[in-house]
């Protein structure tokens, strides 16, 4: 099978190790790094660069995952290659979106069935930008999914590693909660739609347990037998106005359809299986 990627960045590298493909192209910003992975064997392709080989790639894809964001002026892939998509012969294309679209929601469960309510710009984009991929399944006959992602964490993207670089902080909000998902059940759940794809399915890809952010530190600290970073009041903080708007939405995120309907089963189910794991694997010492 062949895998085309536009946007090969962390989550879709996940992907790329955790299948055994005959074949992965895919797209990058900059000319260097581009050629960095065509000696990793991707068929890299700087979107600045000519169209002509990527085409050809993309013509041959059996399935193609996008994890472009979109911009003010909707979704960049769309606009350049929404007809290069519709003629290539892939009957799966994976649409990385967020659990954003879902808005603030006082600390409420949502999922799938909960109407969006975007509140920030980005996930008003990201919705938008969702419809139109959706449209796009519809009006070419292939099975388009929309995969709302939590906050990712894993390899290198971490409480530990923010902890070892001195950057981890316990910001405090009270009623505050969050999901997260290991980029390794990202790459599963993605895994399991390719061998069972639905036209039109979205689906929350999220870990089981919402909770305080603050807490996923103090248990990076705890495995790591360090002190946690001090307590910071929220409004106290000092925090980017993305950073900022991230903590006005408050919703615990259900991933019962992933497991019921593609059978996935979470590797890493809280983010305290998930930190073990990483500091077994050196994290902490690593990153130091």
């Amino acid at each position: 099978m062949k895998l085309f990627v536009f946007g090969l960045g962390y989550s879709a590298h996940a992907f790329i190790r955790s299948n055994s493909w005959t074949h992965v192209a895919g797209t990058v910003r900059e000319h260097d790094k581009a050629q960095r992975l065509k000696q990793d064997g991707i068929s890299a392709h700087a979107l600045s660069q000519d169209d002509t080989d990527l085409t050809d790639d993309l013509r041959r894809a059996d399935a193609i995952l996008v994890s472009v964001p979109p911009d003010a002026e909707g979704d960049p892939i769309l606009k350049r290659f929404s007809n290069k998509i519709a003629s290539s012969k892939a009957s799966w294309i994976g649409y990385l979106s967020t659990t954003g679209v879902y808005g603030d929601h006082a600390g409420m469960w949502v999922d799938e069935a909960t109407p969006a309510t975007p509140q920030s710009r980005s996930s008003v984009q990201r919705y938008a930008a969702e419809q139109v991929w959706l449209d796009l399944g519809r009006q070419t006959g292939k099975a388009v999914q929309i995969f709302r992602l939590t906050g990712i964490y894993g390899p290198g993207r971490n409480a530990l590693a923010n902890l070892a670089q001195g950057t981890a902080r316990r910001i405090v909000k009270p009623g505050q909660v969050f999901n997260r998902i290991h980029v390794e059940d990202i790459a599963a759940t993605l895994a399991a739609s390719l061998r069972k794809p639905r036209a039109g399915a979205i689906y929350n890809v999220t870990d089981d347990e919402p909770a305080p952010p603050q807490d996923v530190v103090t248990f990076a600290s705890w495995l790591a037998s360090v002190e946690p970073p001090p307590e910071i009041a929220f409004e106290a903080a000092e925090m980017s106005p993305v950073a900022r708007s991230f903590y006005a939405e408050n919703k615990r995120v259900s991933n019962r359809l992933i497991k019921e309907e593609l059978g996935v089963r979470l590797a890493y189910p809280t983010y305290r299986e998930g930190l073990q794991a990483l500091y077994v694997a050196g994290e902490f010492a690593q990153a130091a």
